[in-house]
């Protein structure tokens, strides 16, 4: 019993004041090293426990006990180990671990994969991020454990110079792949040598004029509301629905789309929380919502069948996990929901391709359609994309690809020195990309400003690009940003304190032109203007489109700007007849004359000071009217006075 309290004793001593070192013995009991000289002070024992420091080491004794070995030994070797006892004790330990990391590693991996299914591809980031947390970094510690192991020796692992060396070699497996990941990087970046005009011709762009290639505006098919508003009108619709309101909720997507000759935003229903996805997901999802970009008319529309495939599906049947799984080798962009035109949805995946170096130069290679009813998918390349599908090209890789072509076309050192030529897109609002949609040829395009390297207020042109086709055109069209024209809107209104949104570019007249709709505190649609990008002085407002077209085709008139030099002589009308009544009035600062002729219940408009003929007609007089229509006004371009015999009078 006094010997185990002596070892006891001796442990405590170690925990409070760290290994000690017999002195020599010289008495003859058995206690050991216990009548030697005075301990003294060694490591701690979590440096014994660790190896770093090390434990009693006993004096020679002189006596004739059997513990005259010194200081802690005797029975207190249990309670005190050697350096080396210690660190094979730990490497043990070590390697231990090492196999029970390897055994549940497997499958860890593999449920790791399948929960975040990065693509099988050196090409994705993704994958590079997973094969160095579950493969390189365990890799790298078991090689690593290994070479030091056979390189001091251990029982187990004895000292084996060739192994130690094999090991060491293969060490440089994890640093060779990091090594690789690196290089790739660099030589996607846009200073390596000759990548500066591979990233400018990712995209093909067109210089083109602006009055042949887009068209007229017809206000019947023109946008009046944009995606915040979608968002609040189907909001409003799915809550007067109480079987939907309490279980589905609306996805945030709203895909922006022509549907049937109509700009519509579309979007999937969402179960609400898991617990509404435990108790509908074997029913799925039964309608989608869309939003009429014109008329603000907003529709559940329901399904025949179900949608089983959507965003907020748990497992195998989660649209992102689906459809990777599927296509494992395939680096997917931005996915979008579409309907055709018979109104079935769809999920459109676009896939990448990186082109420079081994993350650079992204653009889109093909397109993955996955049906959101069943789940089945069709594998098509970029030029075999059905015609109804709009979102091939996510709208933000087009503004970078177009942002590319536009600081690195006279090369990578002009893009920061001399600039000579380099543009970007125009920024946008609250930190977004400044980008619209409009409808041109069937087809949904990407519209933005086009501004100097030293952004100011004022673009150089605007560019357009084809969502499903890539296909890029420029005009050269100096005038406002956006933004200017927003704060110019406003500005008409700040009594109201309307918000503006984001603008269209259309073509009224021939004259280039920013509409955009104006909005009060709660997000709805109050009123509309029209801005001349050229001259955004020219500012109209009005609380429907046809007063609003109205009020910006007489600005335009009164501000002198031609609209015959484009306009085809057919779309002019002509009328003659007897003036009954001439009526003067000033729309928003600007002088109006409106001529009723006898017998005609038409109502003639003629801007002032642009059509100054105006000033010689009185009642009673024989007239000539050249006139166009529009929104059920008539404009008059041209008058001619007649005398009594028939002559005309000259100005």
């Amino acid at each position: 019993m006094a010997e185990k309290k002596t070892n006891w004793q001796d442990l405590f001593d170690q925990l409070n004041r760290g290994g000690s070192r017999g002195g020599d013995g010289s008495s003859a009991d058995s206690s050991g090293g216990a009548s030697g000289n005075r301990p003294q002070r060694g490591g701690s024992l979590l440096d014994v426990l660790l190896g770093s420091a090390g434990g009693s080491r006993g004096g020679s004794g002189s006596g004739g006990g059997a513990g005259g070995s010194g200081g802690g030994s005797g029975s207190g070797q249990h309670w005190t180990q050697t350096t080396e006892q210690m660190t094979e004790k730990q490497r043990k330990s070590f390697n231990r671990l090492i196999r029970v990391m390897l055994i549940f590693l497997v499958p860890v991996m593999l449920f790791s994969y399948w929960l975040f299914h990065p693509p099988l591809n050196f090409q994705s980031v993704d994958i590079w991020y997973f094969l160095g947390f579950f493969i390189l970094l365990p890799l790298f510690l078991f090689l690593y454990v290994r070479y030091k192991s056979h390189q001091l020796g251990t029982k187990k692992y004895p000292k084996d110079a060739k192994k130690s060396k094999t090991y060491k070699r293969l060490l440089l497996i994890p640093i060779g792949v990091v090594v690789v990941g690196l290089l790739g990087t660099l030589a996607s970046a846009t200073f390596f040598p000759g990548n500066a005009h591979r990233y400018s011709s990712i995209l093909s762009i067109q210089e083109l004029d602006f009055v042949n290639d887009i068209q007229q505006v017809n206000f019947e098919q023109i946008p009046i509301i944009d995606r915040e508003t979608a968002v609040k009108l189907g909001n409003r619709v799915i809550g007067g629905i109480p079987d939907y309101v309490s279980q589905f909720e609306i996805s945030p997507l709203y895909s922006q789309i022509n549907y049937q000759g109509h700009p519509v935003r579309v979007s999937p229903l969402l179960y609400a929380d898991f617990i509404k996805w435990i108790t509908n997901s074997g029913s799925g999802l039964p309608a989608y919502v869309k939003v009429d970009m014109t008329t603000q008319d907003t529709e559940i529309v329901r399904l025949e069948q179900p949608m089983r495939y959507s965003q907020s599906e748990v497992l195998t049947r989660d649209i992102y996990r689906h459809v990777q799984l599927s296509y494992p080798f395939y680096i997917f962009d931005e996915f979008a929901f579409e309907i055709d035109d018979e109104g079935h949805p769809w999920w459109i995946c676009p896939v990448q391709k990186r082109t420079i170096g081994l993350f650079g130069g992204t653009t889109i290679q093909r397109v993955i359609m996955c049906d959101a009813v069943t789940g089945v998918t069709e594998n098509l390349a970029i030029d075999e994309v059905p015609q109804w599908v709009d979102k091939a090209y996510p709208a933000e890789l087009l503004i970078r690809q177009y942002n590319w072509y536009g600081a690195y076309h006279n090369g990578w050192f002009n893009s920061f020195l001399g600039q000579e030529g380099v543009v970007q897109t125009t920024p946008g609002t609250d930190g977004m990309l400044g980008y619209n949609y409009i409808a041109k040829d069937d087809d949904v395009w990407v519209y933005s400003g086009v501004t100097s390297a030293v952004s100011d207020n004022s673009i150089v042109g605007f560019m357009l690009i084809n969502q499903r086709t890539a296909e890029g055109h420029y005009y050269a069209i100096a005038g406002a940003t956006e933004d200017s024209a927003m704060n110019s809107a406003q500005g008409q209104v700040q009594h109201l304190n309307y918000r503006a949104t984001f603008p269209i570019l259309i073509n009224v007249d021939n004259v280039p032109t920013y509409f955009m709709a104006l909005k009060d505190a709660a997000g709805l649609v109050k009123k509309f203007a029209m801005l001349d990008i050229q001259r955004y002085q020219n500012v109209a407002v009005g609380d429907t489109l046809a007063e609003t077209e109205q009020a910006y085709r007489a600005l335009l008139l009164s501000n002198g700007i031609l609209l015959t030099s484009e306009r085809d002589l057919e779309d002019y009308d002509e009328v003659t007849g007897v003036v009954k009544r001439v009526v003067t009035a000033v729309v928003d600062g600007n002088s109006q004359f409106y001529l009723v002729l006898e017998d005609d219940s038409s109502i003639y408009e003629c801007a002032f000071p642009a059509l100054l003929d105006v000033l010689m007609v009185e009642p009673g007089q024989t007239v000539t009217l050249r006139y166009w229509e529009s929104g059920g006004v008539k404009v008059v371009e041209e008058i001619t006075v007649h005398e009594s015999s028939g002559e005309v009078v000259e100005p």
